[in-house]
């Protein structure tokens, strides 16, 4: 028996899948954040769930540019089985703006120079210069996937991260409900890298310069060096008055020891509650560098007492390692 084409079931639409777009602007917005504005008929479909949910920006290869670049729903398996120079490299980021009507797509990178593919060519970027993005698509069945702000019902929010989380912070700093209390903290390397953002009147949100990178004996900060002690003094003044102990939960602390002896050294570090967090006094979202944002976590499990559980920790990036790919 044949199947006629309207009984014929759907096929059903990727998570995420390729979007082969264009820059239109590219626009500085401080000495270290580039807001590139991408283009492209096909972002009619491009998610707009925004929050922290992560994408992948697929840079052109200097010699075909994206001519071995596979453009199926399984490219990640077909791209490393590609010879090394006909990989694209790319990098991961959190969109900071989608205009579908505009067919148009923000994203803010941070430029440390030469020192990373994605860094360098956003230094360099042009109208015209074309690109793959490696989104969400709006009409798929997963179209949150990638998403781990996932706030229970909390008294209180802290979010927590370094340059590399910035566009993250504020995408979510501006889809919070407007009775919606607690801090944000953004560590970044210059005075006047604070960007615009809109936040609840009950969210302090502060900015924390680095300066021009080195202490006054000529030694280089580093990051955290101005995150940690912010976060750490804002716990200490305003959770107890939240009723968190301050003694750690053994059982937490226990699961937590386990989960930092599971990292491997070539591993980035991830930890997400499932689903929704715990509801309670505080959902804490912390993201960055590695090695600070796990001794931030460490100390709001086993110093503040909050549940493992309430804590969602991303390494974005590891002192000393590129992206793993």
């Amino acid at each position: 028996m044949l199947t006629s084409v309207a009984e014929a079931p759907r096929r059903e639409r990727p998570a995420y899948r390729n979007f082969r777009v264009a820059v239109a602007r590219v626009e500085r917005l401080s000495p270290t954040f580039v807001n590139v504005t991408f283009t492209g008929d096909d972002l009619a479909d491009f998610g707009t769930a925004g929050l922290d949910q992560r994408v992948k920006v697929v840079l052109p290869l200097a010699a075909n540019g994206f001519g071995s670049f596979p453009d199926g729903e399984d490219w990640y398996t077909q791209w490393r089985e590609l010879p090394g120079d006909e990989r694209n490299p790319f990098r991961t980021y959190t969109v900071r703006a989608v205009r579908p009507e505009q067919r148009e797509v923000d994203i803010v990178f941070a430029s440390h120079g030469d020192t990373g593919p994605a860094s360098a060519w956003a230094a360099r970027a042009t109208p015209g210069d074309e690109i793959v993005l490696i989104g969400p698509d709006e009409f798929g069945p997963a179209r949150t996937l990638g998403i781990d702000w996932r706030p229970g019902d909390v008294d209180t929010l802290l979010l927590a991260g370094d340059e590399t989380a910035t566009p993250a912070i504020c995408a979510i700093l501006e889809s919070l409900p407007a009775d919606a209390t607690g801090a944000a903290f953004l560590e970044v390397p210059e005075a006047d890298d604070r960007l615009d953002v809109r936040a609840p009147a009950g969210v302090e949100v502060r900015w924390l310069a680095r300066g021009a990178g080195h202490e006054s004996d000529g030694a280089e900060v580093e990051h955290g060096a101005h995150l940690a002690p912010a976060v750490r003094d804002w716990v200490v003044r305003h959770l107890a008055d939240l009723g968190v102990a301050r003694a750690g939960d053994d059982e937490s602390a226990a699961a937590l020891a386990a989960a930092e002896r599971a990292d491997l050294p070539d591993t980035p570090l991830w930890d997400v509650p499932e689903g929704h967090s715990l509801d309670g006094a505080c959902y804490a979202w912390l993201a960055g560098e590695a090695s600070v944002i796990t001794g931030l976590r460490r100390f709001l499990v086993r110093e503040a007492g909050l549940d493992r559980r309430q804590v969602a920790f991303m390494g974005y990036w590891r002192r000393g390692r590129a992206e793993l790919e």
